[in-house]
């Protein structure tokens, strides 16, 4: 693993750490996973036991593992990311954090000779609010950043959701679809399944936003016919967002047969609730 520091935005100072199979061939260029952590971007880090069950996953398939760190805009706030979080607030966390995804896919994709990544085969990926971003970068990132001349070069390949939602499903459209991997609670509370406000939200609230989940973003695959694997986790809450390892083999046989070479597939695996052990 190497750490390098991808921005330096204010006080913040963002930082990446690079795992690297340790089986690479110098004439190797490999696909790469770049995660970005979740805890509502007001807590968690690039190197939690989610972070690592990713990269050893990556590793393990021939991928590069990329952990980004990102701003915590809502650190230290009185109101967090929750319902009383006024909806423009919520609006400018999604769109820096999705700037510091680009910024940080910006710097594996200028350095992709030195880190030995095959830049046509990014997969963006995340937890929770990191998945938020992940979906939001991939496919509403116009909607966010007016000038996107500083990353017209980044094409993702594919996208890993673990509880992770986005704005505006319309923005998912034929000429954008990739290949998805989304593990899902069907009873989550803060970031919906289907279609529902963030945190379940009443209208009055300031932070009343419409999200779209995991089963919503499937649905509108299905009609594109494009390829997705979701992880239905029946009665499952937000404990959802937590990586297990062994759940990581289906989303990589999935992204090895779609993304490397190809294949279009649909399909949906259901699972238990797991026990929260961290």
């Amino acid at each position: 693993m190497k750490t390098y520091t991808y921005a330096t935005k204010g006080l913040d100072t963002l930082k990446l750490d690079v795992y690297t199979p340790e089986n690479i061939k110098p004439t190797d260029s490999l696909p790469v996973v770049i995660w970005m952590h979740g805890g509502g971007f007001s807590s968690g880090g690039r190197n939690g036991i989610d972070e690592l069950n990713i990269v050893n996953a990556a590793n393990k398939n021939g991928y590069i593992g990329v952990s980004i760190t990102y701003r915590l805009l809502r650190k230290g706030t009185d109101t967090g990311f929750s319902c009383n979080c006024s909806k423009e607030d919520k609006m400018f966390t999604f769109n820096q954090a999705v700037i510091d995804f680009l910024d940080a896919t910006n710097f594996i994709y200028q350095n992709s000779n030195m880190l030995q990544v095959d830049t046509t085969k990014i997969i963006a990926a995340g937890s929770s609010s990191g998945a938020e971003t992940a979906l939001h970068a991939s496919f509403m990132r116009r909607f966010f950043i007016s000038d996107l001349s500083k990353y017209e070069d980044i094409k993702f390949a594919g996208v890993i959701g673990f509880s992770g939602a986005f704005l505006d499903i319309d923005h998912l459209t034929i000429d954008n679809a990739i290949p998805v991997a989304l593990t899902h609670g069907t009873q989550d509370k803060a970031v919906p399944f289907g279609s529902a406000p963030h945190h379940h939200c009443i209208p009055t609230k300031p932070g009343y936003i419409m999200l779209h989940g995991a089963k919503t973003i499937t649905e509108k695959l299905d009609t594109l016919e494009s390829s997705y694997f979701l992880n239905l986790v029946k009665n499952g809450t937000h404990d959802a967002a937590n990586v297990h390892p062994e759940d990581l083999d289906d989303i990589f046989y999935f992204l090895n047969k779609t993304v490397l070479k190809n294949e279009v597939i649909q399909t949906k695996k259901y699972t238990l609730p797991k026990p929260t052990t961290y």
